[in-house]
């Protein structure tokens, strides 16, 4: 097992993550196990255990037969890692930048609704650990908690004991407000504005679920919590959201299913179609609001948009399609990154990726193939519904002892030996038939 004396031995930029697999296998000694198994399959299932039917339901599905879920995992296998032998990777960096901004690690907190759902205390304590790792972290409109309280508790992790410390950054965390844009544009000015003045560090414009996807078990069993009251917090929390209740005449303390309706159907998942003519107003209100702060949009998986997000001036994409729950039937997210990048896209602004990561060997194959950094979402959410802050911390942990360890015995030193020729990547010659990935 690695030697206790390495951190002390090849002092690194970041923790030796690694060390997290030595003081697990130390812990009988002690008396204790490990929380619970975080291989992916096993995770999920503990989780399953834990969720309410309806929480179980809405953390598992996906759009229609769930076929570009199983899309997105057939994708990464039909890549291989190519190790390299007698690398130098005692001092090993995990870090990377993201718009000017050092993190501890290319992996971050995808930005996923109704937190509540998993668990009572909604977002707070994932941006709390999010926070305490040093890791990006991505709050969605659909968020149960208020902006305010997220913000605050991502800096309350900086704050913790064993808190995260990055030689070279400037210590403070980084995190995105994912925006569900609203037809109403004063709401939308006040959603980025409390995201601006709450520290955020970027916008995230989703584009690709104005509408939420056709997922049949959620509507076979009447499942969603904003009809039942709950999960609306960070918009009931918003001035101009209150202002419409009133004008609409709703008592959200005394009718908060119907609050929770007009939250979600005229702000969120609102059904109406934006088109591209509407995000050069949105670049400008967020930069105006921001002081030039960085615009996303989230949902990419043509080039053809990946080039139109250049020409109106974004200053980075997410390569997404919402981890297969919007368009059943859909192109893998991974081979919709590797062809934006092939585009050169990568080369004008920062391309991130998202969809069907589920361990590092993932995140280190979405980096070869270009992409600059990888947000994670079911593995935490998984974790927060097991056992709250502590299971997300645990899941986090591991996901990064995991990819340090990688990165050790697959001969990666830093972020920059991420590249292509890395990969043995074999031709997309996907069955016809619909084959079920275990994972």
């Amino acid at each position: 097992m690695s030697d206790p004396r390495i951190p002390k031995l090849y002092p690194r930029s970041t923790p030796s993550w690694q060390q997290r697999q030595r003081e697990h296998f130390w812990e009988l000694n002690d008396g204790t196990n490990p929380p619970f198994n975080t291989q992916p399959d096993k995770l999920e299932t503990l989780a399953r255990e834990c969720l309410s039917r309806n929480g179980r339901l809405y953390a598992e599905s996906n759009s229609g037969f769930g076929w570009t879920h199983e899309a997105n995992r057939q994708a990464f296998f039909r890549h291989r890692i190519i190790p390299h032998q007698l690398v130098d990777t005692n001092r090993r960096d995990t870090t990377t930048t993201l718009f000017g901004h050092k993190c501890a690690a290319p992996i971050g907190f995808a930005p996923i609704g109704i937190n509540k759902i998993y668990n009572g205390a909604g977002e707070i304590p994932v941006a709390k650990v999010a926070g305490e790792l040093m890791l990006p972290y991505g709050l969605s409109t659909a968020g149960s908690s208020s902006i305010e309280g997220v913000g605050a508790a991502n800096d309350k992790g900086r704050e913790l004991p064993k808190a995260v410390h990055v030689e070279g950054s400037d210590d403070k965390p980084i995190r995105f407000f994912q925006l569900y844009m609203s037809p109403d544009d004063e709401l939308n000015i006040s959603l980025l504005t409390r995201a601006h003045n709450s520290g955020f560090t970027a916008c995230i414009l989703t584009t690709d679920t104005w509408q939420l996807g056709w997922r049949h078990d959620d509507i076979a069993t009447s499942n969603y919590a904003f009809y039942r009251g709950v999960g609306a917090d960070l918009g009931l929390s918003d001035p101009v959201f209150q202002k419409r209740l009133e004008e609409a005449g709703i008592d959200p303390k005394e009718q908060p299913e119907a609050a929770g309706q007009k939250w979600i159907d005229e702000n969120v998942w609102h059904g109406h179609a934006f088109s591209w003519e509407k995000i050069p107003w949105l670049i400008k209100t967020w930069k105006e609001i921001s002081g030039g702060k960085p615009f996303l949009i989230k949902g990419i998986q043509a080039v053809a948009d990946a080039q139109r997000c250049v020409d109106v001036g974004c200053d980075g994409i997410v390569v997404s399609n919402h981890a297969g729950r919007q368009v059943d039937g859909a192109i893998a997210s991974l081979d919709a990154l590797e062809d934006i990048i092939n585009a050169g896209i990568g080369e004008k602004i920062t391309v991130t990726y998202d969809s069907g990561v589920r361990g590092a060997s993932d995140i280190i194959k979405a980096l070869c193939l270009g992409a600059k950094f990888v947000w994670v979402g079911r593995l935490w959410i998984w974790g927060l519904s097991i056992m709250g802050e502590q299971g997300v911390r645990h899941v986090m942990r591991c996901l990064l002892a995991e990819f340090d360890i990688a990165m050790a015995v697959g001969g990666f030193r830093n972020v920059n030996d991420f590249t292509r020729d890395r990969l043995q990547s074999y031709q997309r010659s996907y069955s016809l038939m619909a084959e079920k990935s275990k994972l």
